[in-house]
């Protein structure tokens, strides 16, 4: 059997990534970065926050030289997943202004985890490739499990250009896509990449940002995150406090945030149905359900039940002090009715017993959110009578009604 010209192999592999459910498919040679100047400016800035992995000399090595996370690859494979089945259901849920008593959750967050959907799919065009070479091909999938640059790979393989908002814009798929990598000892045609950035003088991301995390684009074009701004990044890779100055903005967001991909013009006229893996099994949750269900469970429970969701991240606590910030912010934007609020303060004044500080402390500032509620002041005293944490106790003083 002869094997398939490298031109002949990416044609026919495309092909077989869109069967498996990738409708955007693209190969890139393993070259080195030619971002790492902008990334180093990124991390001298301190915009990745606490994520110190994306700084260590190790991993920046690594994402310098994507090579090295598998020096046989001659190629790589570069796929995006969609998972904008969820098009309308973040502003129906008020999303945008945090009008709602409902949880919002990310689009990609709603079903099952992508870490585990994506790379078995890629395993797969790993086997059709053996058969379709008539060899072993040896290869390594990658989806957030190395320390490569995988939106650069993304764009030199014409997946997508980087739009203001950081996110790679396919020009007729749009954003709501995941990435993943197929690394291979094969030779493959590399695809055409995107040259050119294509948001023209559009700043609808920039715009709608309500925590002000895009900064636009430096003086080579590429587009900056303030990282530790941003919705996904405060409730989802950042482990302590929510900083308060960012609490309100947040709304009912309590797991990531999609409003720069929502006010996008190429999601608003070409985004599609994405996977139904990433569809949600139930609809949206309402943030007093949702906290008071958490609260009933330990940590290992937590993690049992939501082995299979992107959720599990943030583990039992983040994810309850999202959602007391979520509680909060309703209060305050007056979305539950009286028989809600009662419900709320159950809800809240457990949590201000819970055996974890962050938790405590996010309850107490929801508390504060209660303007003219007496019953929220007294609930907040008797926790200050008791309590011996320093971070709670300054959270409770906060949220305590000026005399």
């Amino acid at each position: 059997m002869n094997e398939p010209s490298p031109a002949q192999l990416t044609e026919a592999l495309r092909g077989e990534a869109e069967r498996l459910g990738f409708t955007l498919c693209g190969v890139v040679r393993p070259q080195p970065s030619e971002h790492m100047a902008f990334y180093d400016a990124w991390l001298e800035s301190d915009y990745h926050g606490e994520m110190a992995y994306l700084a260590r000399d190790d991993a920046r090595q690594r994402r310098s030289e994507p090579a090295t996370s598998f020096p046989r690859a001659r190629s790589i494979v570069v796929v995006g997943h969609e998972y904008g089945n969820q098009l309308h259901r973040s502003a129906q849920d008020g999303s945008r202004d945090g009008q709602s008593g409902n949880a919002v959750i990310a689009r990609y967050a709603g079903g099952n985890d992508y870490h585990s959907v994506i790379p078995k799919r890629l395993q797969r065009l790993l086997a059709w490739l053996d058969e379709e070479t008539g060899r072993e091909v040896r290869g390594r999938v990658l989806v957030d499990t190395a320390p490569v640059l995988e939106r650069e790979l993304a764009r030199r393989a014409g997946v997508g250009w980087f739009g203001r908002n950081t996110m790679l814009i396919h020009p007729e798929r749009g954003s709501y896509f995941l990435l993943g990598l197929l690394m291979v000892d094969l030779e493959l045609e590399p695809t055409e990449p995107f040259s050119l950035e294509h948001c023209g003088t559009c700043r609808a991301c920039l715009d709608a940002c309500p925590t002000g995390a895009l900064l636009g684009r430096d003086e080579v074009g590429a587009p900056v995150i303030d990282a530790r701004r941003c919705i996904s990044y405060l409730t989802i890779e950042l482990k302590g406090p929510i900083p308060a100055e960012y609490r309100a903005a947040i709304g009912n967001r309590v797991f990531g945030c999609d409003i720069c991909q929502e006010v996008c013009p190429w999601n608003e006229r070409f985004a599609r149905e994405g996977d139904p893996a990433y569809a949600p099994d139930e609809p949206a949750e309402s943030l007093i359900d949702f906290a008071a269900r958490l609260l009933d469970m330990s940590e290992k429970g937590f993690q049992r039940a939501y082995a299979q969701s992107p959720l599990a991240r943030p583990r039992r606590k983040g994810m309850l002090r999202n959602l007391l910030v979520g509680i909060g912010n309703a209060f305050r934007a007056e979305a539950f009715d009286s028989e809600m609020e009662l419900e709320a303060l159950t809800v809240l004044q457990t949590a201000l017993s819970d055996a974890q500080p962050l938790v405590r402390g996010h309850a107490a500032w929801a508390l504060g959110q209660m303007a003219g509620v007496s019953s929220s002041t007294a609930l907040l005293r008797a926790r200050q009578s008791v309590e011996s944490d320093p971070y709670v106790l300054e959270e409770i003083h906060r949220a305590m009604p000026a005399d």
